[in-house]
Formats: structure tokens, sequence, C-alpha cells
């Protein structure tokens, strides 16, 4: 049985469909997951109905005078639909009555890419939360940071911007390491002794150590560093930067929005992967063994004394609702939801804590610690 189904529903072109599932299917392969597999793909179906608990959701294009067959029963069994029309202006065209509360995605601005990674994120696979930090040097690119800023924004983005991000009396550095552990992607502007600066060299650093994908956007004339070898890149050219006012043209707005969709999808799927990866090294140390894996990235676990749990690896920073979804996914079983805390602001891990203490459905789980939480969890 499928982990995932995806449907592609209304009124897409042969072309439409052939470009979305090549960019769903490339993310999801970086999950070590494969389309018709343990993800479904259904196109143009007359009705879509996942199986019980299992994530589905699916994309409707519109056009003129589209039939809505299907609609009442995705509305039914309230699966997440995403309605895609060609352009702004022809929602009121193109979408039928049903779908038009919803809000659209347009498939000639965002693209086959940005409606992959939003159908992605409707069942789980890839987070709702889209974080970006923005590293550069204020007397170099404050200008493009602040473009960037709006541009990101306005695309559903949650940006981490150091002028933006830091309220009054906050300690500075704690909120800033704090949020870069909770990026999907950090965004380095690289203009001229970009790492001359501590500060952006520990935020490249800190990235790289927490396993952060980073997107290097190297300036005009800009030689990369052998320290951003295993970064994704992006050069702009003369003609992309004001030299004058150092600010970037729509284009290269346009480019950077783009290669950060295929960043973050790509590398969130090796985050996980990781974290994955290291839980299994965990249980095998103890003496226990990983019997399946499940939605959203459940593993199942058999302890060495039979003991069976079911753990959530979390990328990022865990919050209630992560303990929440974590207790209500995992149906009465024994659940853990493990996470990497190194990083994040003291006061978080207070209250994370708290929430352990007070809240015995699930458990709190540092990765880092794996093993000897698996090894004491009947007397935790």
């Amino acid at each position: 049985m499928a982990l995932y189904e995806l449907a592609v529903m209304g009124a897409p072109s042969d072309v439409q469909v052939s470009e979305l599932r090549a960019c769903v299917s490339g993310i999801v392969e970086a999950f070590g997951l494969q389309l018709n597999n343990e993800v479904s793909w259904l196109v143009r179906p007359v009705e879509f109905e996942p199986a019980q608990r299992t994530p589905g959701a699916a994309v409707f294009f519109g056009a003129a005078g589209v039939s809505d067959a299907g609609v009442p029963g995705l509305l039914r069994c309230c699966i997440p639909t995403i309605p895609i029309a060609s352009a702004v202006g022809q929602v009121h065209v193109e979408i039928p009555t049903l779908l038009k509360p919803f809000n659209c995605l347009f498939y000639g601005s965002d693209g086959p890419l940005r409606i992959a990674t939003a159908l992605l994120e409707c069942v789980g696979l890839l987070p709702r939360q889209r974080r970006v930090f923005v590293s550069y040097r204020r007397d170099d690119a404050r200008n493009a940071a602040l473009q960037l800023f709006n541009s990101l924004s306005g695309r559903l983005f949650d940006v981490f911007l150091d002028t933006h991000g830091v309220a009054p009396a906050d300690d500075f550095q704690a909120v800033l390491w704090h949020r870069l552990c909770d990026s999907d992607v950090l965004i380095m502007l690289d203009t001229p002794g970009y790492f001359d600066s501590r500060w952006t060299s520990a935020e490249y650093g800190r990235a790289l150590a927490k396993g952060i994908s980073v997107l290097r956007i190297g300036w005009p004339g800009v030689v990369a560093s052998p320290r951003t070898s295993t970064a994704s890149r992006l050069d702009l050219s003369s003609s992309e930067v004001d030299a004058a006012t150092g600010t970037l043209s729509e284009g290269a707005i346009d480019h950077i929005c783009h290669h950060l969709e295929q960043v973050r999808g790509q590398g969130h799927a090796v985050r996980t992967l990781n974290l994955l990866s290291n839980l299994k090294l965990a249980v095998e140390c103890i003496g226990g063994s990983v019997t399946g894996v499940g939605t959203y990235n459940a593993i199942y676990v058999t302890l060495p004394d039979g003991k069976k749990i079911v753990l959530y690896p979390t990328v990022g920073v865990p919050t209630s609702l992560t303990l929440n979804d974590a207790v209500d996914r995992a149906s009465g079983q024994s659940v853990g939801v493990v996470f990497d805390h190194i990083g994040l602001n003291e006061k978080w891990l207070q209250h994370l804590t708290w929430l352990g203490k007070n809240i015995p459905a699930a458990r709190w789980v540092r990765a880092s610690e794996a093993a000897w939480a698996f090894a004491g969890w009947e007397v935790s």
C-alpha cells in the first residue's frame, strides 16, 4: 500500500502533467521513494479517495468550462486540494465555484516546481513552514537582502533577516542561532569579503554543522571560496546587480526563487534521511531493531525487551504542534519525537522540557542521546 497518494485532476494538458510529474518525482526520489510505488500518482481520476489514514492531496487544473466532477468528493473527504489557474485574473473564469474559496497557484507564474512542493507540503512530506535564513554583510548587500526578504515573503517563505527578526531586548545571537536551526536553506549572499566577517563565517559554518542546505548567490567577479564546494551555486551576472545601488534585477530574483525551491526540497530530504539513518544506528546499538517506516517519516521500532514504539524524527525546531501531531498519528502506540537540540534557544529547550513533563502521551528524544533514551525507555 502506498504511503502517500497524489492526484492531478481537472483539465491539465499532457505537457503540464509531464512537467509536474518530473518535479514531484525528483523530490520524492530524494526521500528514497518512488512514484507509483510508495507514492501513488493518479492522473485525471473520476474520483479520488485515498485509503483511510493515508495522507492524500490533489491539484485541480482549471480551464474555461471545466467540469467539477470529483470535486464534491474531495471536499467531502477533506482532501487538501490546490486549485491551479493559468494566470492571475483567470480564477473567475477557470476555477469551479466549489474551489473558488481556496487559495490558488498560477501555472504561468508559479510553475510546476512550486506546485509540486505545495502538493508535497499538503501530505506532510515537506514542511508547510517554508523557512529560509539570509546571510549577508550589511556593508555589501543590505539592499539586496531587503529585496529578497520582500520577494520571498510574497512567495510564502518565512524569511529570517537580522534587521527584521529580533525583538528589542532579546539576546540577538541566541535568536539568530535558533532561527538558523529552524531554516530549510541558508541563502548566502557571497559579496567580496563574505568570509572576512566572523559572523557570516559562523553562520555559514553552523549551517553546514546542522546539515542545512546552502544556496550561494555569487556576486559578479567574486570567486567562490573552496569552503562553498558543497553549496548549491548561482552566479549573478553584472547585468543582474545594479553597481550603484546594490539591488537585484527582477530576473535575478525569479532565478533565485526557482533555485531555492529546488534546494529546499532536496535539502530537506537529505536532512530527514540522515536523521533516520542515525536513529537506526542508535536503535541497533542497544540491540533493538527498526521494523518498518510509515507516513510522515514514522519509524517503527522494537526495543530489546520486545517493547514496540513509533518515532517521529523532526527536522528543525519542534513545537507543541509537533507533539500533538505525533500523538494523533501514533494511534495509542508508545511514541517519541526525535529532534536535534544543538543550537536551539535555551528558553525554548526549557519549554520543551515542560511540555514533556506535562504531556505524558509522547516523549521528546534528543537525537544525540537517542540510544541512551531507548535503553531506558521503561524507566524514563
